[in-house]
């Protein structure tokens, strides 16, 4: 059962939320629209001066920069990885963030999950990101994974489609993104499954 009522904070400049993310490596972010989660990466971009290394697996969110729907920014390096160049991508941001603080977006568990569809190739990944956000918090660097999720009748979350767990460790932070009318809301999910706090991010005004 979730909380009715948890704490809510304005968090226009993601300063919150960002702190949140420092504190707690990688963080994942779920939501259930494709457009909500492309929306907010770009706020969160937006938001910060340091270099991002953007993994986009799904290429979504770099079809918006290069169509001009979202505006290309200097400071961010994007990394295509498929099947068989994945463990040196792997290496190549390893070796990048070790030199300088970073924000590592990774978009998104779904387009892992399906580039490597069998279950030793999943455990696979998921030992790829732990030592990518271990490696993160030791150079002070941050970890976001966005991921489109659903969750099932047992009250347990899943990557949707694909019905593949989410992971977790003792260091992960987990959140729910959705849209409130033209606002963004997301959520720190506990590990009873209850939201403690929200924070809200009001469209910017044209």
């Amino acid at each position: 059962m979730l909380d009715k009522s948890p704490e809510q904070i304005l968090d226009n400049n993601l300063v919150h939320l960002k702190n949140e993310f420092q504190s707690h490596i990688p963080s994942i972010v779920m939501c259930s629209e494709p457009f909500h989660k492309t929306e907010f990466l770009s706020r969160l971009i937006n938001s910060v001066t340091i270099p991002i290394i953007f993994v986009d697996i799904d290429l979504l969110y770099t079809g918006y920069v290069e169509s001009q729907m979202i505006p290309k920014k200097e400071n961010v390096i994007f990394f295509h990885p498929d099947k068989t160049n994945w463990k040196e991508k792997l290496s190549d941001i390893i070796s990048t963030i070790s030199e300088e603080n970073y924000l590592v977006i990774i978009d998104s568990f779904n387009g892992v999950y399906n580039m490597f569809d069998d279950l030793e190739s999943a455990r696979f990944i998921n030992s790829c990101i732990m030592l990518l956000s271990s490696i993160s918090r030791q150079v002070n660097s941050t970890v976001v994974v966005a991921a489109l999720a659903r969750k099932k009748e047992s009250g347990e979350w899943v990557v949707s489609p694909g019905g593949k767990h989410i992971i977790k460790s003792g260091k992960t932070g987990v959140y729910f993104l959705k849209k409130s009318k033209d606002d963004l809301r997301i959520s720190i999910l506990e590990k009873n499954d209850m939201f403690s706090k929200s924070f809200k991010i009001e469209r910017k005004k044209d």
